[in-house]
């Protein structure tokens, strides 16, 4: 890859956070460098072993212990990347343990492991290549320094497990003896070095345990929610309710006397925080400080004016055309037959289970940041940029994520609102952590939208024409106007297009015409797990199933005439389809719904199992999900993640929404925003069906089918589709 590290060296602390948001990482593997981070931390781990090469420190009791670049937050990227680098690296898997890195030492070291940043399903996909050259370097110095001890060709030695052997002598060694003399060699170049074919691998692909649950099992594990430093303070933080309010006055004198209570604090034009010895008292004084908001324009807004704005936009005359191929409105103007629909899904909330939150230490010349973050990187330039402390005298120590789901990603809104705090308190850390309440209203949101879709079908049944008009919130035009240009946002229709590789449309139809028009709200937005994929494939494959009954073609057969062109869709609906039992008896009152759809560079389908009570209760019985990631790495983690995907998504399905009243969303706790409960859980099946020529994501694929098989067999099961969501507010018989 090209080394780009001395230019990032260079960058202002507002430039530093453009990049690190866009994810444009660099990565020297041939570097060699001093094993010393700068770091107290880093430092003893050095100590306690050899660094040989900047993701494999080797102990002298043979311990490998794999550097992470990236955040874990259930996902089991740690793993997964500890597989890639150990497969290369060819030690005792028994043997391996892992370490984070902070940005603070990657910044030091232009940037030696690359991006930092864990969302878009990119944790393995994007890293992969490097991270095995680096076990591979690694490996290549271990065997050269035993060769040298031996006075052989290394050609001659050969190792297993992290023991090295000479053959031809009998001779042995392992990875912890000669761990220093490989620390002094050269580094040979990772350009000339052959990887492992994936169908050889010995570690990788395999099912092996995680690594990081047995201190989360144990309940050992320090989340940034539960750190404890000394001296610490402890913030709680209100912001207006209508977005887009802001802060007119509060009363100090009302609290400053409580027990605790050290300052009341203005955080910025919007938001206040009460600062005191215990989060508790901290919160109860807020929650007693008397606050005038200026609630601005938004407060006039609410889910139906919301709803009137996005519905005006599926009639408007103009609208981007992201994909305009033959001529759709003719075509289904002549057809014989038409179909048309408008389906809409709402503003759902991220609900992590652990809510907003971030410690922050400032001194003289020197910023501290704790924080769970999807993007240590965005984190630090967020301390730099608020504290005004040089990059190079910021670090920030990233804890495992008690849920993430793009919330704590590219928007460091939370570490910026700590660091604002904690300037007030130089010397003194301080822990911010949002309530339950702070955490659901103060959200970004995935987009709210609305989308008409028309089919024109042929005497024989055959779609000719699809138009589709999508009316919604843009991501980028909130996050990052510069990137819209006459309210075009590709993004928006992610699953849509045309081109291979990442979100590619499983459909060749004649005629397509797909538009989109941008209709945004006060309401913050930004990724939600899946992002646009999941309202694009309800959209989508919701509306393909009304077609296919309308045209009196089972739903399988219809889908597979017209993905003639995209063999890799059609393998993975085969598989869902053949594993989910399609056209085989079932249960009385049990029906059948299938989907498929593309995202993340991986191909995913469903078979949901549903019935529908005489009172309308919808209860799904089984899933079978099929999943091409091209490389599978960890087929139990693949598992775990699409089951976790079904959760999330029938949830969404089921009960997510949040609404719009007087400008605040209404949803605040869990009592209101229900998550899917145990007993609710279907049983779930997944099929992997590995090609083995691509890298694909794992994380957010699956969810976008989840959704539309189960509405395909709430249709099946009572002859009405489903076309707006959540399932909580239908009448369904």
């Amino acid at each position: 890859m090209k080394a780009t590290s001395a230019r990032i060296l260079n960058l202002s602390r507002r430039n530093f956070i453009v990049g690190t948001a866009a994810a444009a990482g660099s990565l020297a593997i041939g570097i060699r460098l001093p094993s010393g981070f700068g770091s107290a931390e880093a430092q003893s781990v050095a100590n306690a072993g050899t660094e040989v090469h900047a993701w494999v420190v080797v102990k002298p009791d043979d311990t490998c212990v794999i550097r992470i670049a990236r955040s874990e937050m259930g996902q089991g990227t740690l793993t997964g990347l500890a597989q890639l680098v150990a497969e290369e690296l060819e030690c005792d898997w028994k043997k391996v343990a892992t370490e984070s890195i902070t940005p603070g030492q990657n910044l030091a070291r232009k940037r030696i492991w690359g991006e930092m940043g864990t969302g878009g399903s990119r944790g393995i996909r994007t890293s992969q290549d490097y991270v095995r050259r680096g076990g591979a370097v690694a490996r290549m110095l271990l065997l050269q320094a035993a060769a040298d001890q031996w006075n052989v060709p290394v050609g001659e030695v050969s190792v297993a497990d992290g023991v090295i052997t000479h053959t031809a002598s009998g001779r042995r060694t392992t990875y912890g003896k000669v761990a220093e003399a490989a620390a002094k060699l050269p580094a040979p170049d990772p350009k000339s070095i052959t990887l492992k074919n994936p169908r050889d691998w010995k570690i990788a692909g395999k099912p092996v345990k995680r690594l990081d649950t047995a201190d989360k099992l144990d309940g050992s594990k320090v989340y940034a929610i539960d750190l404890k430093l000394p001296g610490m303070l402890h913030a709680a933080i209100k912001a207006c309710p209508v977005f887009g309010g802001k802060l007119v006055s509060y009363e100090e004198a009302k609290v400053s006397g409580r027990p605790g209570v050290r300052r009341v604090v203005k955080v910025n034009d919007a938001t206040v925080a009460v600062v005191a010895d215990t989060w508790w008292r901290a919160k109860s004084a807020l929650d007693a400080l008397p606050i005038v908001w200026d609630e601005g324009a938004g407060a006039s807004q609410s889910s139906a004016t919301i709803a009137e704005h996005l519905k005006e936009g599926l009639a408007a005359k103009e609208a981007y055309a992201f994909r305009n191929e033959g001529d759709a409105l003719s075509a289904i103007q002549g057809a014989p037959k038409k179909v048309e629909a408008v389906y809409s899904t709402p503003f759902l909330a991220h609900a992590t289970m652990e809510p907003m939150n971030c410690t922050v230490k400032i001194s003289a010349n020197r910023a501290e940041c704790w924080v769970p973050t999807q993007n240590s990187e965005a984190s630090l330039a967020a301390l730099s940029e608020q504290s005004g402390v040089p990059l190079a005298q910021c670090e920030v120590y990233r804890h495992d994520l008690g849920g993430g789901f793009g919330r704590r990603g590219g928007n460091q809104d939370y570490v910026r609102q700590a660091v604002l705090i904690a300037r007030q308190f130089p010397d003194v850390p301080v822990k911010m952590i949002w309530s339950r309440e702070e955490d659901m209203g103060h959200d970004f949101y995935r987009p709210i939208s609305q989308c008409k879709l028309a089919a024109g079908l042929d005497e024989n049944g055959t779609l000719v024409g699809l138009h589709v008009r999508i009316s919604g919130q843009s991501i980028n035009a909130f996050v990052n106007p510069a990137l819209i240009v006459g309210n075009k946002d590709d993004r928006q229709l992610q699953g849509y297009t045309d081109k291979p590789g990442d979100a590619q449309l499983g459909y060749t139809v004649p005629n397509l015409l797909i538009e989109y028009a941008m209709r945004n709200t006060h309401v913050p937005v930004g990724p939600w797990r899946g992002v646009n994929t999941n309202q694009n494939g309800v959209y989508m494959e919701c509306f393909i199933e009304e077609a296919a009954r309308a045209a009196g073609t089972d739903s399988l057969e219809f889908r597979r005439a017209l993905m003639g062109k995209h063999p890799k869709h059609l393998a993975v609906l085969n598989a869902v389809a053949d594993k989910g039992n399609w056209g085989k008896p079932l249960p009385a009152g049990v029906h059948r719904g299938i989907a498929q759809f593309m995202g993340y560079g991986s191909y995913s389908a469903a078979v949901a199992e549903v019935s529908v009570s005489g009172e309308g209760k919808v209860k799904v019985h089984r899933m079978v999900l099929a999943l091409d990631c091209g490389h599978a790495v960890n087929p139990d983690q693949i598992a775990a993640q699409v089951e976790g995907s079904v959760a999330y998504g029938l949830s969404a399905a089921f009960y997510g929404e949040c609404t719009v009243q007087n400008g605040r969303m209404t949803e605040l706790n869990f009592d209101r925003y229900r998550i899917l409960r145990l007993a609710e859980m279907p049983v779930v099946e997944t099929v992997i069906v590995p090609s083995h020529d691509f890298w694909g994501g794992v994380g957010e694929p699956t969810i976008c089918v989840v959704t539309p098989a189960v509405l395909n067999a709430i249709f099946a099961a009572t002859g009405k589709p489903v076309r707006s969501l959540p399932l909580k507010n239908l009448k369904l018989v």
